[in-house]
């Protein structure tokens, strides 16, 4: 039998140890559920949430960090996404700067990697200024109201100063919601470390399988879930979970449906 007559049975026999070598290793990413089986869970004595994009609408300053780069509103997800980033390179290397002055270093990253200059101060007037502003997104004051009601006791937990988070909340008309804001300014070490979640508990007096963790970001998830604490993902525009890292307790599409899941645990 010549060569060509050979290729087929020879490239059959190869994808067949491939697979073979292969099966094991490569478990099928799972989606997340919609809403955890209620039985395996305790009713958590306190509800922690994260503030940025989770309770409040970050659309909102699309234009004003559009406009400092020099029209580009494209880049707003990408400023977001290298401050985060470059917050955990501070943590990392065990130093520590404000959000707000890393969002402005980012804002000039983003801004020198697309050939846009942009000075310090420009870049702090884009952020800072719309950032203590920002709306809350369409669902929260009505879900934070039936959290409320039915004894739930709500806490916010960011990355940005306690000032700042007090003052956007007041913006935002949500303050009256909450009986703790907290911020990891107090510990130096930005989320999602785990000594960031350990020392809010340790705060906040209880347990953390009494705890339950909001927030619209799968680092936020990940890093509460291996700090022990139940975690919810609220499903924002844009926003998916890390496929590495376990599955929330929750998943749901906004505050009101995370109070009706809450609503039936006893």
């Amino acid at each position: 039998m010549n060569i060509r007559a050979l290729l087929p049975r020879l490239a059959t026999a190869l994808l067949f140890t491939a697979n073979t070598l292969f099966a094991d290793q490569a478990a099928p990413i799972q989606a997340p559920p919609t809403q955890t089986t209620q039985a395996q869970l305790s009713k958590p004595k306190v509800i922690i949430f994260d503030v940025n994009e989770t309770l409040l609408d970050l659309e909102s300053m699309r234009k004003s960090v559009g406009a400092a780069l020099g029209g580009r509103e494209d880049l707003l997800p990408l400023w977001f996404s290298t401050m985060l980033h470059h917050s955990l390179v501070v943590s990392a290397t065990g130093d520590y700067e404000s959000f707000g002055n890393i969002g402005v270093a980012a804002l000039q990253m983003v801004a020198e990697i697309n050939h846009i200059d942009i000075t310090q101060a420009q870049a702090k007037t884009a952020i800072l200024t719309p950032l203590r502003s920002l709306p809350p997104h369409p669902d929260v004051a009505k879900g934070l109201a039936k959290l409320k009601a039915q004894g739930y006791k709500l806490v916010t937990l960011t990355n940005s100063s306690l000032e700042g988070v007090q003052l956007q909340l007041k913006n935002a008309g949500l303050s009256q919601y909450f009986a703790a804001n907290l911020s990891i300014e107090s510990v130096g070490v930005f989320k999602p470390h785990l000594s960031t979640y350990q020392w809010a508990l340790k705060n906040l007096g209880v347990n953390a399988d009494q705890a339950l963790m909001v927030a619209a970001h799968g680092w936020d998830i990940a890093g509460a879930h291996k700090a022990g604490l139940q975690t919810a993902f609220i499903q924002r525009k844009g926003k998916v979970l890390f496929p590495l890292a376990a599955q929330p307790h929750y998943s749901v599409l906004d505050i009101n449906a995370l109070a009706s899941a809450l609503s039936k645990l006893k």
